[in-house]
């Protein structure tokens, strides 16, 4: 099985490392920090939350992240910290 992203998963990725930054920010979190409670390395993240690369990743990541920032995984893969951005 391949890490290739689908066409049609390519904005969902790029979404959700976007919504991983913006929360990360908002909590005051550096990329390390985050990424030393995600357990996994900073140039991971980065590239999670690059705008410009689309990194596919594994549930456990996602849950790790989303423990990290004391979040559920569902509320950042549905966008609900920032949805009422999203339909302005």
């Amino acid at each position: 099985m391949g890490k290739e992203v689908r066409f049609q998963n390519r904005d969902r990725f790029i979404e959700l490392g976007l919504e991983i930054s913006a929360l990360r920010k908002m909590r005051g979190m550096s990329q390390e920090e985050l990424a030393t409670k995600a357990k996994i390395s900073r140039s991971h993240l980065s590239s999670i939350e690059a705008p410009n690369i689309v990194r596919p990743f594994s549930l456990e990541v996602l849950y790790n992240i989303a423990d990290a920032l004391n979040v559920q995984a569902g509320d950042l893969l549905y966008g609900y910290f920032f949805k009422d951005e999203k339909e302005d």
